[in-house]
């Protein structure tokens, strides 16, 4: 047994390794293409074509993220129908490779695809598409997200910010930083305003900060306090990993880190379901590697002899191309129409195991 799990491991890595090359190399040319119009025009530093390079490469493991479950479906297919249009996996069948033990077999190798997912999502391309945009920010302009930059909420045991930060720098730090304080009945008590922050522990140190306060004088009149300070500590929770959730691409973010922003939005009474349904995803997209290895499985016990294997491929891509459809189509309508975030993220696999066990059942069990 350990023989043939060697001959189907050793196959299916290969068949694996060639796919997600060609995806990667093919998503590789898009996105330079995609960056060649900035090249050349006017920045801080210049951005050139070996900026626009290094950047696109920053980008390949998350794409590297999102194409494994589909490259292991692709890879899977291939190695199946082409052992049995050889019919080797005839010989294995009559050898004692059973329907329970190959799919035990299979399942085995999905774990380890499962395994490879999770790391590569968590801790590999998180901190480089991170590093890549912030290395684009310092060569075109300032990091930021729309018109007005991120906007923030923290509840503190005195009163309610409202944090706005306009654009993260390329050195990490923060531009354009605005506080709006209220008082524990909900009025408006403070406005603090800075060029510059920076992230510290426990606290922001803002610099060159004005502070607004909007209160009563001893005479009970209506007073404004305006105070500016070189340098000003302002006290809080709100985290760098909160801060570039709020900025960056939640997707690209580490399950722990959607974790945390996710329990800060809902402890500030502010909605969470985008982030929870993000965090779900990256709990289940992984599991989707056991889903398509089952998927693949009975493409190894169609009979034929001849033919081109180029049919079972293009089925293997569109299958895919159409889980990974689903699945963003999924968090969209979950998002709109506000689902449960955990069954909006694990309908794909769900759907698709359905489909892998009824072909499995079908196909394998009862032909």
């Amino acid at each position: 047994m350990r023989t043939v799990r060697r001959l189907i491991y050793t196959e299916i890595v290969y068949a694996v390794l060639f796919v997600s090359l060609g995806f990667l190399s093919l998503f590789f040319f898009f996105d330079l293409v995609d960056e060649l119009p900035a090249v050349g025009r006017d920045g801080p530093l210049g951005y050139q074509i070996s900026q626009a390079l290094l950047y696109v490469t920053l980008l390949v493991p998350s794409h590297l993220y999102e194409l494994l479950p589909i490259a292991v479906l692709i890879g899977c297919v291939f190695v199946m129908a082409r052992l049995a249009q050889s019919s080797e996996y005839t010989i294995l069948r009559t050898s004692g490779l059973g329907p329970w033990r190959a799919l035990k077999t299979l399942l085995q190798l999905g774990l380890v695809f499962v395994a490879l997912t999770f790391i590569i999502g968590d801790y590999v391309a998180p901190p480089a598409d991170r590093f890549a945009q912030l290395l684009k920010a310092r060569y075109q302009g300032r990091l930021t997200v729309g018109q007005t930059g991120a906007w923030l909420k923290e509840r503190q045991p005195a009163s309610t910010a409202s944090v706005n930060v306009r654009a993260i720098l390329p050195d990490g730090s923060m531009s354009g930083v605005r506080i709006f304080e209220f008082g524990p009945t909900g009025f408006f008590k403070a406005l603090i305003q800075a060029e510059k922050g920076a992230f510290g522990p426990g606290a922001w140190t803002l610099i060159n900060a004005q502070r607004t306060e909007f209160g009563k004088t001893a005479a009970d009149t209506e007073a404004v306090v305006r105070t500016t300070v070189p340098e000003y500590r302002w006290a809080t929770g709100l985290s760098s990993e909160m801060v570039a959730a709020a900025v960056l691409n939640p997707t690209r973010m580490r399950t722990i880190d959607l974790f945390v922003y996710m329990r800060h939005l809902e402890a500030n009474k502010q909605s969470a379901q985008r982030y929870e349904i993000e965090f779900w995803r990256k709990v289940f997209y992984p599991l989707s590697c056991l889903v398509m290895v089952v998927l693949a499985l009975p493409f190894a016990y169609l009979h034929f002899r001849s033919g081109s294997l180029a049919g079972y491929v293009f089925g293997g891509v569109m299958a895919g191309i159409s889980f990974f459809l689903l699945n963003n189509v999924f968090g969209f309508i979950g998002n709109l129409q506000n689902w449960l975030p955990w069954l909006t993220a694990a309908a794909p696999s769900m759907v698709y195991s359905v489909i892998s066990l009824a072909a499995f059942g079908w196909l394998v069990l009862r032909r």
